[in-house]
């Protein structure tokens, strides 16, 4: 007779679970989003992106950008938003570095000239000087830059 209290009194094996949960990994994922069904990083790396194309704010979008990559790394998802913000403003700070030094250098160059004829109207008030290709009177140039 079968005890109530033992319910494999009559040494019958338990039945196996009708379902066994997958075996994970410890290696990130990169092909989905997590369970949650964003990713994280993602609206950063919007923002990124926008401020990246925007002059003047290139070094905030690149460090966003760089941020958004890395909170994607750390939930094991890809995050391509990310990594296009951080190209495009890599590479629009490099031309707006290029064109700034460009600008300096070619203020530098017209402000060097028009110091070297005023200092020759210096040495002979009453001559004459071309300055940006048109010939003045040292008169005239002295008193237009406050001489």
């Amino acid at each position: 007779m079968t005890d109530p209290n033992q319910p494999n009194s009559q040494n019958v094996p338990p039945a196996p679970p009708a379902y066994e949960a997958p075996a994970y990994s410890n290696a990130p994922q990169y092909n989905a989003a997590p369970s949650g069904g964003s990713t994280p990083g993602r609206t950063m790396a919007i923002v990124a992106l926008i401020l990246a194309i925007i002059p003047g704010t290139q070094v905030i979008g690149l460090i966003l950008g760089i941020v958004a990559l890395v909170q994607s790394r750390k939930a094991g998802v890809k995050n391509g938003l990310a990594i296009a913000a951080i190209i495009v403003s890599v590479v629009l700070l490099i031309i707006g570095i290029i064109v700034v030094i460009a600008l300096v250098s070619l203020a530098a160059s017209v402000g060097g000239d028009l110091t070297t004829q005023i200092n020759a109207c210096f040495e002979d008030p009453s001559g004459s000087v071309t300055w940006q290709g048109v010939t003045t009177s040292c008169q005239e140039l002295l008193e237009s830059n406050g001489y």
